[in-house]
């Protein structure tokens, strides 16, 4: 039994060891603090949501690139009711930091009116990148407008709107991996990282 119990705590150490893995990307340090097995368990519980809430309704999702493309293929799969994708390129990071400036890359072609929106995205902080996508959005006359995201950081949100889903809410640390990048870089990480220095 004593053998059983230290192989073990053996086991324990060596999946701690691996959760508070770390990375350098350029000249940042980041540590594993949310798991790809936690992300996919909410990715999953985010669907079955919608698949409730928008049971009839033929929704089209609006996935934000770059950093919500891991995200939206995940939860794409896991929804099981009609739906129409397609994707909107918006800019507003520089480095670690938004840049306050949101400029329209690419834009949406799709006819809205009458029709269910939720705009997909990774993460959500000042909330102005997801104000002038709503605002956008709503001048083309869709039935409603809805917001799913990965992460929320409700502590930096400083517009007026509402997050109808989110997977995660998380406190104002800069985060990579599983999509977000930091200056293009570490987006394919599995998990996501914290910077620590």
């Amino acid at each position: 039994m004593a053998f059983f119990d230290e192989k073990f705590v053996i086991l324990q150490l060596l999946i701690i060891k691996i959760t508070m893995a770390r990375v350098k990307i350029n000249d940042k340090t980041f540590e594993t603090s949310i798991t790809e097995a936690e992300i996919l368990q909410r990715v999953k519980e985010l669907a079955a949501q919608l698949n409730r809430d928008l049971a009839g309704k033929n929704p089209l999702f609006l996935s934000v690139l770059n950093g919500s493309f891991i995200f939206t293929a995940d939860l794409m799969r896991e929804i099981s009711i009609p739906f129409e994708i397609s994707f909107v390129k918006l800019a507003s990071y520089q480095g670690t930091t938004s840049t306050g400036k949101i400029s329209e890359v690419i834009g949406i072609n799709e006819d809205l009116s009458g029709r269910t929106v939720v705009i997909v995205e990774d993460i959500v902080e000042s909330g102005l990148t997801m104000k002038r996508m709503i605002e956008s959005i709503g001048t083309r006359n869709p039935e409603s407008v809805q917001v799913c995201t990965l992460f929320f950081k409700p502590s930096k949100l400083k517009a007026d709107i509402q997050i109808d889903y989110a997977a995660f809410t998380i406190p104002d640390d800069f985060i990579v991996g599983y999509g977000l990048d930091y200056n293009q870089q570490g987006r394919g990480l599995r998990d996501v990282y914290t910077i620590v220095s």
